[in-house]
């Protein structure tokens, strides 16, 4: 991948110019606080996502017409703050709404309201109408659905894949929890696999689907890091099922 030279001031780390990198290990953004993966704005000591080292001053969501939200680089006022995209606090940069109190991380806040996974299309939604397959719940926060609505992921249900699998093999964490997240994914097909059987379809109708968990898992993965691209996925599907 072919990177430019160019290099930003920030102003909250004056210390250095900050240069356009990529990398394939995860990090996390000094900014947000938050995972990332793939382009970021970088010195020896600091990391920046690119939503975050460049962010517009204010955006619009389609979830909260609404809603104007002005970034800020710390959360605002006293009270704890969740962001309304992923459940998950904030702790750094983000994008907030004065006038209905709604908060996004800067990356939730520019997630693609569209994903390809190479064989489907994932749709955002602030709901669920159907079951997570990770949690097996319809509660508040944003997830990825798929067109026939049969397979569903919360925002926050993927980032605990993605906290559990980072820490697992790059923490050095307990191995038995590296054991534990070698069976999570495929326990998730292995819902999908019986969410079908129960419905009379068999054989490659379940490969299918199968193969869709796996797909959507690393491109959804991809896109709460800050870069929704197929090359991260295939990187990030690395790191998670290992």
């Amino acid at each position: 991948m072919k990177i430019s030279d160019k290099e930003i001031p920030h102003p909250i780390h004056p210390q250095h110019k900050l240069k356009l990198e990529y990398t394939e290990i995860p990090f996390t953004c000094d900014g947000c606080k938050e995972a990332g993966i793939g382009l970021k704005y970088s010195c020896h000591q600091f990391d920046l996502h690119k939503a975050c080292a460049e962010p517009p001053l204010v955006i619009n969501n389609s979830f909260y017409r609404k809603c104007t939200f002005e970034f800020h680089h710390h959360p605002p006022g006293e009270e704890r703050r969740i962001c309304d995209a992923c459940r998950k606090e904030v702790l750094g940069f983000v994008y907030h709404c004065k006038r209905c109190g709604f908060d996004l991380h800067p990356c939730c806040g520019n997630l693609p309201q569209v994903l390809d996974d190479g064989e489907h299309n994932l749709y955002l939604c602030v709901k669920l109408s159907g079951a997570c397959h990770k949690c097996g719940g319809k509660g508040p926060g944003w997830a990825y659905r798929s067109r026939c609505k049969t397979y569903n992921l919360h925002l926050s249900c993927v980032k605990e894949l993605l906290v559990e699998s980072w820490e697992a093999m790059y923490l050095q964490v307990d191995k038995n929890k590296v054991r534990e997240m070698q069976t999570r994914i495929p326990s998730l097909k292995g819902t999908l696999a019986n969410h079908h059987g129960n419905g009379g379809i068999r054989g490659g109708k379940v490969r299918k689907c199968c193969r869709m968990a796996g797909g959507a898992i690393r491109i959804i993965v991809s896109a709460i890091l800050g870069d929704p691209t197929s090359i991260i996925a295939a990187v990030v599907g690395g790191f998670i099922s290992k």
